[in-house]
């Protein structure tokens, strides 16, 4: 017969085998919720072309239902079973969110030209607006939705895992609440490390179905282990079984199918698209007929970048103004522009050498060097619309966050005659500080004092107060500024900030310019001279503009006002 003292040790060490298991579930539990968020406001802000407060609102929305979950937790009555198929709802949510939301959005995008189909409507006659409109913009907040449902789950986990402990062992009654929160930080914190280094770069649709099988796989732990605690064990063991399938299906088909949905959304045939670590890139195809050549297009998280039926008029009035305003074109520093679509326009003036900083690799690299699943034709074109530019032996690529490699480039002691930053309109917080003053004073302590510095400036039409900003921050860092601007068919009218720190301004440079002693059949200097005239009133509120100092988010706020009303997925450079 058992004595009391015999049974204890093996009870003890059964104790602590569950606490381990359920702790260890409760830490990659908390690695998927984190990792969910992530994900849900990572597919707003790059495939839906939102702003970087997306990211925000996301984690703010499912904080807030988090709670609410936990204070929902107290309405299951088993804790058993209610965790099992908490963890099965999860799983299934948070695998199929992504999809069916690329699903709805894709069909709200085509729903018009169904309707013209099926009724024989001409194109000029196509429904717009009303309740399609209406359905268009709703399926837009599918993603916060869902965030709201998988934030309400993910909230009762940690309630339903703290009484599952304490119906095993009221020896954790008093440690409880901090040692399952300890195990959820740590988790948590592992999760956002998984993110950075490896899902990061992974298809949105398959970071989704990976993380969701973590919460698959502890709901068949929790069910081996607690099978005789559990209400309906059998049903919930099937459950988990079919939604094996669908994690399955979605791992091997998934990305596909929601790239499908995802193309719907561009008027032109998508035919290549790659996510990268740091952006989501889409090329589309034109077909045009009669002998003529297909425009190709590139977006860059929905937003247009460039297209080749025009770019050569944004690239030439980039470009050649800002070389012939500067004394000398020996050395040249590109920021952003890893398409080398500049670079061509740029050897037209026979540099030594020039130096491209840009953050993505993986885009200059299919500039440069194509993968071999990109389409043969596209390789073609974009390594003809850059000139191969990217491979010629003066150009020295450094790949790094430009306000970070700038301060790499100052400590070497280097000096440029030209300078030419071509990023991406600030529109989120990251890219507003290379458009402030403390960045544009780097550049200036990098610039020749005979040479010129033009920036990329958004729209002085669709966006006047951040234009003049721009402008007004590079005085403010010591330039001597004009603004100039150009249609550029693609984006509307377009502009440009070109500044000088010695000498004459730019415009006084380039005011005897008579003809540009380059190959370019294109621009005149008749047209760059016309590019510094502006309306006669375009400048009377300038006095109201502020420049954007460092920290102020001024421009971002100027530029998100300017186009809120015109968020979508070919408006912007």
């Amino acid at each position: 017969m058992d004595t009391p003292s015999s049974n204890s040790a093996p009870r003890k060490r059964l104790a602590w085998f569950d606490d381990v298991l359920l702790l260890g579930i409760m830490a990659v539990l908390a690695a998927c919720g984190l990792i969910y968020e992530y994900l849900l406001s990572h597919y707003a802000g790059r495939i839906l072309g939102a702003l970087e407060a997306a990211i925000y609102t996301m984690i703010g929305l499912m904080i807030v239902s988090m709670g609410i979950g936990a204070f929902a937790a107290r309405k299951i009555r088993c804790a058993f079973t209610g965790f099992a198929t908490l963890e099965l709802l999860v799983a299934l949510g948070g695998a199929s969110a992504i999809i069916i939301t690329a699903t709805i959005i894709g069909f709200g995008h085509q729903l018009p030209q169904l309707i013209a189909l099926n009724l024989g409507l001409p194109q000029d006659q196509i429904p717009d607006g009303g309740f399609i409109g209406a359905l268009q913009q709703a399926a837009r907040y599918l993603p916060y939705i869902w965030g709201v449902v998988l934030g309400l789950m993910i909230g009762m986990e940690i309630p339903l895992i703290a009484r599952v402990r304490q119906s095993l062992s009221d020896e954790h009654l008093l440690h409880n609440a901090g040692t399952i929160y300890g195990a959820d930080y740590i988790g948590a914190g592992v999760g956002a490390a998984l993110w950075v280094g490896f899902m990061l770069a992974l298809d949105i649709q398959l970071a989704a179905a990976l993380t969701a099988s973590f919460n698959l796989l502890a709901g068949f732990i929790f069910i081996w282990r607690f099978w005789h605690k559990i209400n309906h064990a059998k049903l919930l063991l099937a459950g988990h079984f079919i939604v094996t399938g669908v994690l399955t299906t979605l791992v091997l088909h998934g990305p596909q199918w929601e790239q499908d949905f995802n193309n719907l959304l561009f008027q032109d045939k998508v035919i290549y698209s790659k996510a990268t670590r740091f952006q989501q890139l889409t090329f589309t195809e034109r077909l045009r007929g009669n002998h003529l050549k297909p425009v190709y297009a590139m977006y860059i998280n929905g937003r247009l970048q460039f297209s080749s039926d025009d770019e050569q008029v944004y690239h030439t009035f980039l470009v050649h103004p800002t070389l012939a305003a500067s004394a000398r074109h020996d050395n040249i520093l590109v920021i952003g522009g890893g398409d080398g679509l500049g670079l061509k326009q740029i050897f037209k003036w026979q540099p030594k050498q020039v130096t491209l900083l840009d953050l993505d690799a993986d885009l200059v690299s299919l500039f440069k060097d194509p993968s071999p699943d990109m389409p043969d034709r596209l390789s073609q074109a974009l390594r003809q619309l850059n000139g191969d530019a990217l491979n010629d032996p003066r150009v020295k690529l450094i790949f790094d966050d430009a306000f970070n490699g700038v301060d790499k480039l100052l400590a070497e002691g280097n000096k440029y005659d030209v300078i030419i930053v071509d990023l991406p309109d600030p529109s989120h917080p990251d890219l507003n500080k290379l458009y402030s003053d403390i960045f544009y004073r780097k550049l200036k302590e990098l610039l020749a004092m005979d040479g010129a510095l033009t920036v990329q400036s958004t729209s002085p039409y669709h966006a006047t107060k951040a234009f003049i900003s721009v402008g007004k921050t590079l005085e403010s860092a010591g330039f001597n500024v004009d603004q100039y601007h150009h249609n550029v068919p693609s984006f509307g009218e377009w502009g440009w900030s070109i500044g000088t720190i010695g000498g004459r301004s730019a415009k006084a440079r380039l005011k005897s310019l008579n003809t540009l002693n380059i190959d370019e059949a294109w621009l005149t200097p008749g047209l760059i001279h016309g590019a510094f005239e502006f309306p006669g009133n375009f400048y009377q509120n300038q006095d109201q503009i502020k420049p954007n100092a460092i920290g102020s988010l001024q421009l971002y706020r100027y530029h998100q006002q300017a186009w809120s009303e015109d968020q979508g997925l070919t408006l912007f450079k």
